[in-house]
This record gives structure tokens, sequence and C-alpha cells, in this order.
């Protein structure tokens, strides 16, 4: 949390700087006019501690995050993040000490016309400052971007972030270099004195020139003592680093058995996801090893002690997924005993792959609905196809609304039917309700597309609904651009069985006894029927319901019950 305080802190003064800088396309006057508006903001007291206090907290925070990594091996985007990190402080002492620094020591109104022309005066400044926007830059957008890519809407407005990202520091430069060259025009009119740094809006030290040059040989000293701080804690961090895995190398190990058959040691105390990387074994992880994806999560198939239980960062993480015991976050475990792990997830895997409809496959109890138009073939016999793709697609466009409005899964469909699943972010009795409820609101919306189109359609629609609840395996399936949540298992059979049953029954509704049950529904007024499945020894036994919305009062009772007997449920964290 307070990494990424610290780091939106200085993401605004980053953007709005470099913005500042690319006034200079325009004029020099003009960067001056909006440093006008920027400065009381961020060199007011408030704004000068939150500024310097996230700066310094964010070092600490890379040197931290450096020490407290077991091994250097990481994808590239890491290293990359943590090397140019570490790098800004280096480049951003000068800058400092020679702005707001110097500004303090020598009582100085430092502008634009002041700074631009000391840089240009200088051949390091020269290479440092171009140098120093580019790689803060790039530190910026890493950080931003591998905290956001989790997020689908920032996935979709990439198109738009693209090129933002390429033109800011692009026109930073351009008006960093459009200023130094304007203010060599003026320069050499004799309007701009660029060698002494003083521009016409900016006022000279008001110090004797012995108490300047002390003052500067104070500046001098200071900024040689940051330089000296960063440095030695940065090899301070190297040193403790490099002492602690020869410790690690003496110190207790634990091995980790791979399914690919891989046997690797590890010093005790590091993550799965830190020894499977220093073993140099591709391994998922999205978010980089924070807990705030599940694709390094891992099989734990055997120990040979007992695993530490997850934190709970962790926990909640496998929560949202409804993992099992025996799953476990390879980012966060550290065993203390040998294992034998299984990787759940392919190690190429991309933050797209985190879409809520992307889920692997597991056993779970849902509720499954089978809705079927009735004599669809008769709509092709009297109308132009034109005619039945505009039906067919009115009907689908109602059954998705109804299966919207009651917390239903649109998975497949087939010509002029689909399948649905309940349940799958509640327990099975709330998905057995909410199914019920479907079949209501899926039966009303089709008696008002009914209506709507009476005098096109001649006779109305028909639908049969089938519910049954049930064991299924859950995951997504089909081609990886369009996946589909989808439910494979004897469940779903029995389902596609009961739709079938509407048209010997001739009814709109048949619900599996086992439904009911779940949802705490009385249908007994409704009479049982049995069938049998094919792959089933057991009948099934189900009620026919020729009006779904006779079952109105029947589900609200449920409902009603539900809510007395169970305590207050919290909103289903979407996975």
């Amino acid at each position: 949390m307070l990494r990424n305080v610290t780091g939106l802190v200085l993401a605004v003064y980053i953007a709005t700087h470099l913005f500042n800088h690319a006034l200079g396309v325009i004029s020099i006057d003009a960067q001056d006019g909006l440093l006008e508006v920027l400065a009381p903001v961020w060199q007011s007291v408030p704004g000068t501690l939150v500024l310097y206090g996230s700066l310094i907290v964010h070092a600490l925070l890379g040197l931290y995050a450096l020490w407290v990594r077991k091994t250097l091996r990481m994808p590239t985007w890491e290293l990359a993040q943590l090397v140019f990190g570490l790098a800004v402080p280096l480049l951003l002492i000068p800058h400092v000490f020679g702005t707001r620094v110097a500004h303090a020591l020598l009582e100085t109104n430092p502008t634009y016309h002041t700074v631009v022309a000391s840089i240009w005066a200088s051949p390091m400044a020269m290479v440092r400052q171009p140098l120093l926007v580019v790689i803060v830059w790039i530190h910026l957008l890493i950080g931003l971007h591998y905290w956001l890519r989790l997020r689908s809407r920032y996935r979709h407005a990439l198109r738009v972030f693209y090129p933002v990202a390429v033109v800011v520091p692009l026109l930073a430069l351009l008006g960093f270099w459009g200023a130094g060259i304007e203010l060599r025009e003026l320069a050499a009119v004799g309007e701009e004195t660029v060698a002494q740094g003083y521009g016409p809006s900016t006022t000279a030290s008001p110090l004797s020139r012995e108490d300047e040059a002390r003052a500067r040989a104070r500046l001098a000293s200071r900024e040689r003592k940051a330089y000296e701080i960063y440095a030695g804690l940065l090899a301070l961090v190297l040193l403790a680093r490099s002492a602690r895995q020869l410790v690690s190398v003496r110190g207790e190990t634990y091995s980790i058995r791979h399914s690919n058959g891989l046997l690797i040691t590890a010093p005790v105390g590091h993550s799965l996801l830190e020894a499977l990387r220093a073993a140099g074994i591709p391994h998922a992880s999205v978010c980089g090893g924070r807990a705030r994806c599940t694709t390094c999560r891992v099989r734990i198939e055997h120990s040979t002690s007992p695993l530490p239980p997850p934190e709970p960062l962790e926990a909640d993480a496998l929560r949202r997924i409804n993992a099992g015991e025996n799953v476990r976050l390879a980012c966060q475990l550290r065993p203390t005993g040998d294992v034998r792990i299984t990787p759940l997830v392919p190690p190429n895997v991309g933050p797209a792959d985190l879409d809520a409809r992307r889920l692997p496959g597991r056993e779970r109890s849902v509720a499954v609905m089978f809705v079927d138009l009735r004599e669809s073939s008769r709509l092709g016999e009297q109308r132009m196809p034109y005619d039945v793709f505009f039906i067919l697609n009115r009907f689908f466009a109602e059954l998705a609304e109804a299966l919207r409005e009651t917390g239903g899964y649109y998975s497949t469909f087939n010509g002029d039917g689909l399948m649905a699943l309940y349940g799958t972010e509640t327990d099975l009795a709330q998905g057995c309700r909410d199914a019920i409820r479907g079949a209501i609101a899926i039966a009303a919306r089709l008696a008002q597309m009914n209506a709507a189109f009476a005098h096109d359609l001649g006779q109305p629609l028909r639908a049969g609904i089938g519910i049954h609840a049930g064991d299924a395996i859950v995951g997504t399936m089909g081609p990886p651009a369009t996946p589909l949540l989808s439910a494979l298992g004897d469940t779903v059979n029995v389902a596609s069985r009961l739709e079938a049953e509407t048209k010997r029954r001739r009814c709109t509704l048949v619900v599996s006894s086992a439904c009911a049950r779940a949802a705490a529904v009385d249908l007994s007024r409704f009479p049982e029927h049995t069938v049998t499945v094919r792959g089933r020894s057991e009948p099934v036994t189900y009620h026919a319901i020729a009006d779904p919305a006779t079952l109105t009062a029947l589900l609200a009772a449920a409902d009603r019950t539900a809510a007395a007997s169970d305590p207050p449920r919290a909103a289903p964290v979407p996975r």
C-alpha cells in the first residue's frame, strides 16, 4: 500500500513536470507560466513534505525490494523496473540539489530560464537530464502497467494509453531542446546571459560573493553526502544479500519434486516461486509474486512436514477462486520440508487469462438449465431467412436479459436453444432458487414477445425449460480469444434430458426433484415423474410445470425461509 501511495504521488508530479517541459515546444515563457501555477503547490510546506517524503520512502522501498528478493532471477519487466528504480536517485540527486536545494541555500528564484541555461552549459548535464527523463518515465510506466494490467478496463483502454506513453516523454525532451535553442538565440542578440544562468524573470542571489561561495560549497558538500548515503545503502544491501546467500547455503534446505520430473533444492525461507525461478524453471506469476493474482498456484501432492497456514493475503486470493485445501500460491508458500507439486496454470499465462470467464475446470455444485425453442423449423418454412434471424435474435436477447436479471450465466447455444449455469458464484441452494426464478422470467418475457409479435408470428412461440442440480466440472472452454464458461458431467446430461421431457409432458418447465430439494421449494402439488437417462443406473425424478408463473409464491416462501435461517451473506466476489 505504501509503495502504491508514494508511487502515485510521484507519478502525478512526474506527469505534470514533463507536461511543463513539453511547453518548451511553444516557448520558454509558456513553461514559466505553468511553473508559476504548479510551484505554489509543490513548493508549499505540505507539498514539499508529501513530494520529498514520497521520494525518500519510495527509494527506501526500492532498496527493501532488492533485499527481500531471495533470487535475482525474475522476468525481464521486473528486472527492468528494479534496475531503473535503483538508478533514478543517482541521476536525480544532481537535479534536486541544482534546483530546490540551491533555491533554499542561495535564496534564488529558479525559473526555466536559469535551469535550462545551467543544463545547456554543462555537457554532463546534457547527457544526464534526458537520460533521467527516459529512465524515470520507463520506471513509472512499468509500475503503473503491472499494477493495473489485471483490470480488464485498463487492458481495453491500452490503445489510448500507448500513444500517450510515447508522446509525453518525447514532447518533454523536444520542449527541453526547444527551450535551450530559444535561450541560445536570445543570448546571441544580448537578451539573455546563458553562461551566468539568469533570465529576465529570475532574481539573482542576494548574498554577497563570499556568502554565495560558502553557500555553493555547502551545496556541493551536501550533494556529495547524498550520493554517499544512497550509494552506501545500495552497497550495504548488496553485501547483506551476499552474506545471506552464504549463510543460506550452509543452512537447512528443502526439496521440490516438480510434476515435470525435476528435483530441486532450496534454502528454508525461500518461497516455492523463488526456488523455481532460481532453478530456471518457468512458472506463471502474472502479478510478480505479490498475491494479487492466483496464476502461480500449485497443488501440493505431498509434504513431509506440515505446511505453514496461508497468511491473510494468500487466504483471500485462494478463497476468491474456491481453491481446494491442497492448493497454495507458490509466491507465498515457504515450506520447511520436502514437497511434491503440480503447477495448475501454464507458465506462459498472461493478464488476459485472468478474465472472469477464464476459470480452471474444477468440480462444484451448480444448477444447470437447458432452454429450447419449440418448432423452430416451422419458422424457416413460413418466413424469409432475414425474418427468422430477427425473431431468433430477439428470442436470445430476451433469454440473455432474463439470465442477467436472475444471476444466470449464458454458457452455450445450439441454434434454437441454450445452456445456462446458476450457482457459479453462490451456494447451491441460492443457485437453484435463482434458476427457477430465471425460468419464470424467461416464460414472462416470451409471453411479452408473443404479444408484441402476435400479428407477425401467427402462432405464439413456445419454449421448453429443464433444470437439474448437482456436481459438475465447471470451467472455461473454447478458443483462447473467445472462451466460454461451461460445464461437463452427469448433471449436464440430466438437465438436457429433462428439457426434452417438456415435449412429452406438454409443459413449459421441468424441475428435477434434486433441484427442488436443494432450493427448498415445495413442489409436492405437482405430480412427480421419472425418466431414465442413458449412463445412469437409477431413474431421475422430476416435476412438470405447465406455467412457471405458478411457482412465484412458492419461490417467495423459500426465499423467506432461507433469509430467516441463514446469516446475511456478503455479495459474491467476482472471480
